[in-house]
């Protein structure tokens, strides 16, 4: 970084907003812009959105969440793909888990995004062992890759049968492949994922070559437009872990990027709440389609093995573990044929938008009950996108599919729609809670996204939480993260032995040799970390068992040479007995897959930064009243200007608090006050 280079920035692209997040190291200010995301370019909208507070030669590093990958799997849109497998191994993506669409029916249908036509098979053959019984033949696979290309096929992956326990075959068809392959979109499943279990590996490795040239081609662009503007900082991807990596790695492996905006809000929202003394959070974010819930625990954001991003499209890679159901604030509201009020899971997304958009939608949604309620300022949309939002039509909308279906006024309509959501977004946070063993009592709501901190209340009191924690910019939280977020690069290989069995030496040699390669990685990125930090874990389970538990490795500094058995077995009965109760006496342990994470720990900015200035009282603030309908009853509510208001100052509900990125509504049992990083605690007024 040069003298002039002083702007790290962060910038999420979601499918309504672009939000960035500005963080001048060199004069100690934070500033914020949100544009309307440009969804035939989102270069264009990146671009914009950056233009706003920064010239591009002053700016050391971007780093950037991306819905490019995710948007292109759940609508089906990435290139056409070919798989070349073994023979006998070509419907692994069909066959899944023999698992099926719908719980209930004898049949349901599903297309995998490959079609049977483009999976082609090779004769070859490697045991579970590893020995190799068959070997490939190169000219074979020329001849699939040619027969593909002659499809049209853009990406091309090679899996294996067992390849995980040796990839000589597959690394001998890929260079094959790569022979006549014209571009650079080809992979092989042990590059990917080497580890065990068909169908996982399978999936992962189709879904990444399905992606690449379509991420590939965005990045380029990115890196063009960016070029174009006198930009020559670096650019940083955020993954599905929280971590973040180079725009190559991300060229490479793009499956990665799927969730990464909602991972880094998740991040921020860890780093704020620990800093303001809340380690145990729950974390709520509420888009335009999606209520995305994620747990923290001490200051630790749990991360899951596997995700579906969508039925029957699995991703095996370590993700940040979220719930994610359709309340969000495009979430279309209407009556079933059986008179029960339904919330989602079809929503009317950024366009055309909720009702009062004015941009086509004539079906009621979430954000247009909070707006006949009036706890959304219809002449103060968030975003600028619109100069103002139509209280009528939204109000003819709730009458005409939902008030009179239910024998109601438009009021208690809207009211009904609102109360119907925090239901379902207090079934998600119970989820993510109380049924994995963690008292919800304990816990704060940590509401971000531009809809979030009008549910707070609401949700504390259908869950029972302590507190809310509404961060200084719940708009912009996951642009905020992606500043934040450490360099990670994650590994995995497949052990598949009895613990009693294994070969301690040979077992510490391929943990040391993985945290190397880790290792290697982050200096090889060329950017300046705080320090660097190995995880090691085991996925463990009594022999016998199907699924396995994580278990991380108390190895002091990654130190491999003070790996024991005793430790291992150690480290798996504390897991064990913390996720069901008690250990299982005489039963042999297996240790599956051997997981290795290394991460550059990246500066994290001083969050006084954001507080707001002395002086501002909450008369200061206030800018007038509005009749809001709560509980059955208008009341007359206080609005006031949020940003503004300073450290210490206490809210009394009812009260609506507005901001440039969302609106937080207080209820009337309810009371706020502004801590010292400018966030806002909402507790219950007998809490005080």
């Amino acid at each position: 970084m040069n003298a002039t280079q002083r702007y790290v920035i962060g910038v999420d692209v979601g499918g309504t907003f672009t939000d960035v997040f500005f963080l001048d190291q060199a004069n100690g200010r934070v500033e914020v812009a949100k544009v309307p995301s440009t969804l035939d370019d989102q270069s264009r909208g990146f671009v914009e959105g950056i233009r706003a507070h920064a010239e591009f030669a002053e700016v050391a590093t971007i780093v950037h969440g991306t819905t490019t990958g995710t948007n292109a799997l759940l609508e089906r849109k990435g290139a056409r793909t070919g798989i070349i497998t073994t023979r006998g191994f070509r419907d692994t993506l069909e066959m899944r888990r023999r698992d099926r669409p719908q719980t209930w029916g004898l049949w349901g249908q599903f297309e995998p995004v490959v079609p049977r036509n483009l999976r082609l098979e090779v004769g070859e053959r490697t045991l579970a062992d590893g020995t190799i019984h068959t070997a490939v033949d190169p000219e074979e696979v020329k001849r699939a890759a040619r027969a593909l290309l002659a499809e049209g096929v853009e990406a091309a992956c090679i899996v294996f049968i067992n390849s995980y326990a040796n990839p000589e075959n597959e690394r001998a068809a890929l260079a094959a492949l790569r022979e006549v392959w014209p571009n650079d979109y080809t992979e092989a499943s042990s590059n990917i994922l080497p580890e065990i279990r068909e169908f996982e590996r399978t999936s992962t490795t189709t879904l990444n070559a399905y992606l690449q040239p379509l991420v590939g081609r965005y990045l380029h662009r990115l890196e063009g437009a960016l070029q174009q503007d006198g930009f020559d900082g670096q650019v940083l991807i955020v993954q599905s872990n929280g971590g973040v990596m180079t725009v190559d790695t991300a060229r490479q492996l793009p499956v990665r990027t799927a969730l990464s905006g909602p991972a880094a809000g998740v991040i921020a929202s860890a780093y704020i709440a620990t800093e303001a003394g809340f380690p145990d959070i729950i974390t709520c974010d509420m888009g335009g389609t999606s209520f995305d819930v994620s747990l923290v625990a001490n200051g630790q954001s749990a991360l899951a093995a596997q995700t579906n991003i969508a039925f029957g499209m699995t991703v095996r890679t370590p993700m940040i573990e979220m719930t994610t159901i359709g309340a969000g604030g495009g979430s279309i509201a209407g009556v079933d044929r059986g008179g029960l009020l339904q919330i989602g899971p079809q929503s009317a997304g950024s366009d055309p938008g909720p009702v009062c958009y004015g941009l086509g939608n004539t079906r009621p949604t979430v954000t247009d009950a909070n707006v006949v309620l009036g706890r959304i300022n219809a002449d103060r949309p968030i975003g600028g996108k619109l100069a103002r939002l139509d209280v009528d039509a939204a109000r003819a909308a709730i009458e005409e599919h939902v008030a009179k279906p239910l024998g109601l006024g438009v009021m208690q309509g809207a009211e009904a729609i609102i109360r119907v959501a925090n239901s379902k977004m207090a079934g998600a946070i119970r989820l993510v809670s109380i049924e994995r063993g963690f008292d919800p009592k304990r816990f704060s709501a940590m509401p971000f996204g531009g809809g979030g901190a009008l549910h707070a209340g609401a949700l504390m009191q259908e869950v029972g939480l302590q507190s809310a924690l509404v961060p200084r910019y719940p708009g912009i939280n996951s642009a905020l993260g992606c500043t934040i977020a450490d360099m990670r690069h994650d590994f995995v290989q497949t052990v598949n032995g009895v613990l009693d069995g294994l070969d301690m030496g040979d077992l510490g040699t391929r943990m040391g040799d993985l945290a190397q390669q880790g290792l290697a990685l982050l200096a090889k990125a060329g950017v300046a970390f705080g320090g660097t930090e190995v995880r090691f874990e085991m996925d463990m389970s009594y022999l016998g068992q199907t699924h396995t538990v994580d278990v991380p490795l108390p190895l002091a500094a990654g130190d491999v040479t003070t790996l024991t058995r005793d430790m291992i077995r150690a480290a798996f009965e504390t897991r064990y007995r913390a996720v069901y109760g008690n250990v299982l006496d005489g039963v042999a342990m297996r240790v599956l897959n051997l997981r290795v994470s290394a991460i550059g720990k990246r500066p994290k900015f001083d969050l006084t930064l954001l507080a707001p200035a002395d002086g501002v009282t909450l008369q200061d603030a206030r800018t007038g009243t509005r009749d809001v309908w709560i509980n059955g009853a208008l009341h007359e509510t206080v609005i006031y200007d949020r940003l503004p208001l300073s450290v210490g100052v206490e809210i009394p509900g009812p009260a609506i608090l507005e901001q440039p990125d969302t609106t937080i509504f207080i209820e009337p049992d309810l009371t706020g006050r502004v801590d010292r990083f400018g966030n806002l605690i909402i507790t219950r007024k007998q809490d005080v």
